[in-house]
């Protein structure tokens, strides 16, 4: 049998385990005679090739069909007896809702799902719980719906929607009105454990428009402190009493009358500023007001200790109390249990309303609930509900009301119809529809981004602009992860020139937070470090460097030191040719500072306080520690030796070179040993001292040459876990299986035998007999003829998936071409390049099989006759 490699297209694995180099030989004898006459059996093989015709592609428009039927479970097109009486009920409802409130619009209870069958709402919400630990509280659910898919507007916009679209469905299509938002949402609330509902109602143009170009963006919002409550100090029976204040009553009065007086005068300015801007910015009137239907999350408190009620908009992710502005009606509410219609005067928006969902004159159900116990107006106030019903009658109702009442209590919500809620890790890692989403705030423009998606790892981008056309851009803030570098958000003020980089702990020299300027990137320029003090052994806490500066700040060290600074002056003009020293061009050191925290295992007057090195003076100022009964600090001073820079020199020492302030008078004096051991402490403290400032500048040179080559090459970080990501593990797998696969092809090449098969299977004995040949023969051209059919079959099959996958991509780009940008456009024409040359490529080769395989078939009853173990018998 002969391989398929042939025909086969890049990247194909084919299996067929026959002789290979037999049909090559065949095709090469085939080609030399292709003028020949073609025998009968031949031009019978000829005509059954030509049945197989293959079309050019075709571009072909979308159907209004979105759905196929045929992809969906029973339960999406058929409903249980159950579920129709749920429907029969539900119209019952609707029919005496109608009746009785003529002048409310019409409720949502059974719209038609994506196959077209009628479904109850409260069945539409499939209860979920998602594995992955952000979909456990309200925030990362909202949060992750808002982003993830794209809304649509109802149309029109007065009316509710006749079809309502399964959760599942809704995320394969990342798309869908404020109904299915809420839907969807509700379903995860519910299966995390909120008490949620989906509520019908109207809200305000630009809530329904998703419009947040007036709104403050959240990630701009400052939080909110909370205040600590002073603690008031308990007087005790035996304390000293305070000093009297001996201040004016009076003039104290006045003075806080007077600063009461500008505080008002300055609110109503700032008052009267933000009315204006506010007048200024106020939307355009609706004449829709009030008649936009929206839908949203009503999450009750109760259940996961939700202090107080809530509202969550699906179209933002962000939470809004109850009595929000932005909504201004509620017509009905449902979850999964149950539906209620409101009942309550919405003349004033949502305000005022209460959700106690059992009381009957609020809210009126339509399925009896144990979740919500019911409560009807009674002599006493309200009572409950449950005891009457549990016997079946209500008052003094006749047989038939009674009857029903019994029905009523076997009636509850079927089942949902709706498939399990799945997602999969790299959708909710996408987040958004193509891995990118744009939301537009009051001054300020919000990006995001999936994560792997941007080379860099943003996952999302806001900038921030003085004015309302977004056109003067003043802030941006780039926010990344899985950075190699550990770097986690970048702040870049377009106005001052500044830019701030934070990190994540992990890096080298345990840098924190790096602000310098965007004009002057190098070393010793403006600058500002923080680092991990914690994970340092020096304990740098900051650096500030300036060109003529240096300030750095220390914490927890064994001596003391919390402060330094340095003065350098400017580099002196040198004439002549460079050397290569290094050291020649470092900054002269002008003074070094050195602040000490207070020793207490020493005597303050020996316990340094401040030290510092006049290196241009050759001086040495030493201040100590205050004593506490003492108001100021013993110091000294030393003036260095005249040839303190020799190496291996003795130093003179005389007591003029030596200034003392002693606090307290009697205390003992250091005799001039002392003073001489001293100063080469000093000495040696300062040459210590001066290298450790070289080291510093190395540190910063060190840390922007590696942050250089880090924006240079840009890596993120892939957990050896994330098999698709990890290309270095993917990469390595498939060599192994591209050895493997060669070394097994070039095992069967040495084994082939083109009558091999047939002769085991058909020969008996040792020598072939001539009934047999005759078989060998027939069999053979019969599965060579097979083969040759089942190629072009194949190459057929393959042409028309590359046409179909190019006609869905045509499509796709006519149905999004509004919302491409010019990546997608170039990849969507690298796509159809590729695919029609293959599609070319495909059409030659069907062509080119179709002439040669009459002749490979001749060729091979040749070399069958001319075979020495069949010649005799032909």
């Amino acid at each position: 049998m002969a391989s398929e490699d042939e025909f086969a297209l890049p990247g194909e694995d084919t299996k067929t385990p026959d002789p290979d180099k037999d049909e090559d030989e065949l095709g090469e004898e085939a080609e030399g005679k292709t003028a020949e006459e073609l025998t009968d059996d031949a031009e019978a093989l000829k005509k059954e090739l030509d049945k197989i015709v293959v079309h050019p592609p075709t571009i072909q428009e979308l159907t209004a069909q979105e759905f196929d039927p045929a992809e969906f479970p029973a339960s999406y097109k058929d409903n249980l007896p159950k579920e129709n009486l749920v429907l029969q009920y539900a119209e019952n409802f609707r029919l005496q809702y109608v009746h009785l409130y003529r002048d409310r619009k019409p409720l949502l209870l059974n719209p038609i799902n994506e196959c077209g069958t009628e479904k109850f709402v409260c069945t539409t919400i499939r209860p979920t719980q998602i594995e992955f630990k952000e979909f456990y509280g309200w925030e990362g659910s909202a949060e992750f719906v808002a982003d993830y898919l794209n809304f649509e507007t109802l149309e029109p916009p007065y009316e509710l929607p006749k079809r309502l679209i399964s959760p599942p469905s809704v995320l394969k299509r990342q798309k869908g009105n404020c109904f299915e938002y809420s839907t969807l949402l509700c379903s995860l609330l519910a299966g995390a454990g909120y008490d949620s509902y989906v509520v019908s109602g109207y809200a305000t143009h630009e809530t329904c428009l998703a419009d947040e170009s007036r709104e403050i963006c959240p990630l701009m919002k400052k939080k909110e402190e909370k205040k600590e409550e002073e603690k008031k100090k308990e007087i005790k029976k035996y304390t000293v009493k305070p000093p009297r204040d001996l201040r004016s009553k009076f003039e104290l009065k006045q003075a806080a009358k007077e600063k009461a007086e500008k505080e008002a005068e300055e609110e109503k300015r700032r008052k009267e500023e933000e009315d204006k801007i506010a007048e200024l910015e106020k939307p355009p009137p609706d004449p829709l007001y009030g008649l936009r239907i929206h839908s949203w999350v009503l999450v009750l408190s109760g259940k996961r200790e939700v202090p107080e009620s809530f509202f969550i908009e699906p179209f933002t992710g962000l939470s809004h109390p109850v009595n929000s502005p932005n909504y201004l009606g509620i017509e009905s509410v449902w979850n999964h249990v149950n539906y209620w219609v409101n009942m309550q005067d919405c003349s004033e928006g949502v305000k005022g309303l209460t959700y106690d969902l059992g009381d009957c004159t609020k809210w009126e159900y339509m399925f009896p609930s144990i979740d919500k116990p019911l409560k009807i107006p009674g002599e006493d106030g309200f009572e409950d509900f449950e005891d009457e019903e549990s016997d079946g009658v209500i008052g003094d109702e006749d047989e038939d009301e009674e009857n029903d009442a019994k029905k009523l209590e076997h009636l509850d919500m079927p089942p949902s119809w709706v498939e399990i809620i799945k997602l999969s890790l790299k959708d909710f890692q996408m987040r958004c529809p193509h891995g990118k989403k744009v939301k537009l705030y009051k001054r300020a423009k919000l990006e995001k981004f999936a994560h792997y998606l941007m080379k860099d790892g943003l996952i999302s981008k806001l900038s921030i602009y003085e004015n309302r056309e977004l056109t003067d851009l003043v802030t941006v803030k780039e926010y990344f992860a899985h950075r190699i570098d550990k770097l986690l958000q970048r702040v870049s003020n377009h106005r001052s020139g500044w830019v701030t980089e934070h990190f994540d702990p992990g890096r080298s020299h345990c840098l924190k937070e790096h602000q310098y300027k965007s004009s002057a990137p190098g070393p010793e320029n403006e600058r500002t470090m923080i680092f991990y003090n914690e994970a340092r052994v020096d304990g740098l806490i900051k650096r500030v460097e300036t060109p003529a500066e240096m300030m750095e700040e220390y914490s927890d060290r064994d001596d003391f030191l919390y402060y330094k600074h340095i003065d350098f002056g400017k580099r002196p003009k040198k004439f002549g040719p460079q050397d290569g020293s290094s050291s020649k061009n470092e900054r002269p050191i002008v003074k070094m500072v050195k602040k000490f925290n207070r020793n207490v295992s020493k005597p303050a007057c020996d316990d340094v306080a401040e030290l510092i090195y006049l290196v241009s003076e050759d001086k040495m100022q030493i201040t100590y520690h205050t004593e506490d009964p003492r108001i100021a600090a013993s110091t000294r001073e030393f003036v260095k030796p005249a040839n303190w820079a020799e190496k291996g020199a003795t130093l003179q020492f005389s007591p003029d070179m030596q200034q003392a302030f002693q606090v307290d008078a009697s205390s003992r004096q250091n005799k001039q040993v002392e003073l001489y051991q001293m100063l080469l402490n000093l000495l040696k403290s300062e040459d210590l001292c001066r290298t450790r400032v070289r080291d510093s500048e190395d540190e910063v040179k060190d840390i922007l040459n590696e942050r250089t080559k880090e924006e240079t090459t840009l890596e993120l970080d892939i957990s050896v876990y994330d098999t698709e990501r990890n290309e270095k593990a993917k990469k390595h797998r498939r060599e192994l299986e591209r050895q493997q696969l060669e070394e097994k092809m070039r095992k069967q090449d040495m084994e082939i035998d083109y009558l091999a098969p047939f002769i085991a299977r058909i020969v008996q004995g040792d020598k072939i007999t001539r009934e047999e040949a005759y078989t060998l023969k027939t069999e053979a051209l019969k599965d060579l003829k097979d083969r040759l059919i089942n190629k072009a079959n194949l190459i057929q099959a393959r042409y028309e998936k590359e046409t179909q996958m190019l006609t869905e991509k045509q499509a796709w780009y006519h149905q999004n071409q509004l919302s491409c940008n010019k990546e997608d456009e170039e990849k969507y024409m690298t796509f159809c390049q590729e695919t029609l040359f293959k599609i070319h490529m495909l059409e030659l080769r069907l062509a080119r099989h179709k002439e040669t395989a009459p002749h490979k078939y001749m060729a091979l009853d040749r070399r069958l006759r001319d075979d020495q173990r069949l010649a005799e018998y032909f």
